[in-house]
Parts: C-alpha cells; sequence; structure tokens
C-alpha cells in the first residue's frame, strides 16, 4: 500500500484551510497516486478564539470539511484519514477533536474522537487547556484496509503508551496519529515518541503534521511540522520537510510479520499488578 501523509499550515481561516487541503490532495493523487491519504490534526481550522472555533466546528456529517473529505476520497478512489475536524458536540458548548475516515468510495469508515487532553504549560511558557472546550473521546477505533489493520490515535496521545499497546492487542499493524504538536516539545520528544510507538507496537507509524505559525487571539504560536512514517522496527523512512506539502511511502504487511517473529514481544507480555 502506498500511503501519503500531508503537512499543512492551517490557521483560523476555515475556507482557506479547506483550499489548503484540496490543492495539497489533489496535487499528490496526479503526482503520486497513492492508496491511502493521511491529513494533519485540525486541518480544517487551528488557532483563533473559542468563539470562532464554536463557530467553525460542524455536525458530524453535515459541514464542508467532512464533505471535502468524502469527495476527494470518491473521486480519486483512495482511502482518506481526515486527521481530524472540530466536532459540534450536542450540547453546542464544547467540541470534540474528531478523526473521520472515508474508504475509496467516499463512505465512512470509522471515527475516532481524542482521549488525551492537551492540558499543559510548554517551556516557553505558553498555556494549553484544551479541557476547556473539548470533550475527551472514551472508544479506541481500528478499520481495516486492504490487508492492513489501522488503528487510531491524535496528537498528545503520543504521551501514552498503553493506548498503542491497546490498539496493538486489537489486531493494528498500522497506528495513524495526525498531529499539531507543539515547536518547543516537537524538536525534542517528536521523533523518539514515534519511534519508540512504532518500536512498542512493532506496527508501521504513520504521523502527518501540522508545521509553522497560527494565531490564537493575539498570540502567534508555532507547530514542529516533520510528518514522518516509521517503519516496524523504529526506522523513519520518509519525512517531511519544514514547509506545507507532503510524503510517501510504501507499507509492506511483510516485513511487520518479519519484525514480530524476530522479537514476539506480544507472545510475551505479562499481566501486571
Amino acid at each position: 500500500m502506498k500511503v501519503a501523509l500531508i503537512q499543512m499550515n492551517s490557521g483560523p481561516d476555515k475556507a482557506a484551510n479547506l483550499a489548503q487541503a484540496r490543492r495539497l490532495i489533489e496535487d499528490v493523487c496526479a503526482r503520486e497516486k497513492p492508496d491511502w491519504i493521511g491529513l494533519p490534526e485540525v486541518f480544517d481550522f487551528l488557532g483563533g478564539t473559542r468563539e470562532e472555533k464554536l463557530a467553525a466546528a460542524e455536525i458530524l456529517g453535515e459541514g464542508p470539511a467532512y464533505a471535502l473529505a468524502a469527495e476527494l476520497a470518491a473521486k480519486y478512489g483512495v482511502f482518506i484519514h481526515a486527521g481530524s475536524m472540530l466536532e459540534k458536540n450536542k450540547d453546542g458548548a464544547s467540541l470534540s477533536n474528531t478523526t473521520v475516515v472515508f474508504d475509496r468510495n467516499g463512505r465512512q469508515l470509522a471515527l475516532y474522537r481524542k482521549i488525551h487532553m492537551f492540558d499543559v504549560v510548554t517551556p516557553d511558557g505558553a498555556a494549553y487547556r484544551e479541557s476547556a472546550l473539548f470533550t475527551p473521546g472514551a472508544e479506541l477505533a481500528t478499520y481495516e484496509a486492504e490487508g492492513f489493520t489501522f488503528g487510531c490515535a491524535i496528537c498528545y496521545d503520543l504521551r501514552f503508551p498503553a493506548l498503542f499497546q491497546a490498539l496493538s492487542s486489537r489486531g493494528a499493524n498500522v497506528i495513524v496519529l495526525p498531529s499539531a504538536f507543539t515547536l518547543l516539545t516537537g524538536k525534542d520528544h517528536w521523533d523518539v515518541l514515534c519511534r519508540a510507538r512504532a518500536i512498542e507496537t512493532q506496527s508501521w507509524f504513520l504521523a502527518p503534521a501540522q508545521i509553522g505559525p497560527h494565531t490564537i487571539k493575539d498570540e502567534t504560536r508555532h507547530t514542529f511540522g516533520h510528518s514522518l512514517v516509521c517503519d516496524p522496527w523504529g526506522h523513519v523512512v520518509a519525512k517531511a520537510s519544514d514547509s506545507p506539502g507532503f510524503v510517501t511511502a510504501r507499507l509492506d504487511r511483510a516485513l511487520v510479520e518479519k519484525t514480530r517473529a524476530a522479537n514476539p514481544v506480544a507472545s510475551q507480555r505479562r499481566p501486571l499488578a
């Protein structure tokens, strides 16, 4: 399976973000003809105020971000793992950070809502409080795509290895982590954590990411980018440069089987008190 990871610089202009996503998807389909495409976290809207986020969010299945991914999946006959988008919850006052996956016919194949909320103060003093607006998800998600089992995660989930062990236990041999990792944490932790999750699960690891600046109120913040593909041994086999664009790689099921046979940790795992 040939996969393509889309790297974007989204901001608080939803129409511009969707136009950017369309342009990059159409470009990679024309030039690389992938089987599967992954978008980054919150590809539809990044930054802005609380009120702007609520206004930009969509009821699942009824908004332009959802429609765009479904349309392009069907048009080009590809799987589209639509990073994540802002989903409006039923209470009208909170959101979910939601991944939707579409099959080659543009039909919804899987759904995942981000479980772990990014509530931290980064080394530069910037405070992030996702739980002030977002409701955490509660369910794992996997899906089948032509011989591979994909497991879903989003950004901050990366720091919680138990989630990835649970996906592995469900049969995942490809993990997808759309992200908007901060620049300061990304430069020290992004590669090593992505490689660790690939090594621990002995799976392919696909991480499409946001790159560059966005504004929150009157503050400019930066995402790290470096969208990457790790193989089941933990080697980074493809990585995007420091600008919006895409990177491609080919997934080989035999490499998963070879890695797991050489080091059968799944069968040797013991329950701990």
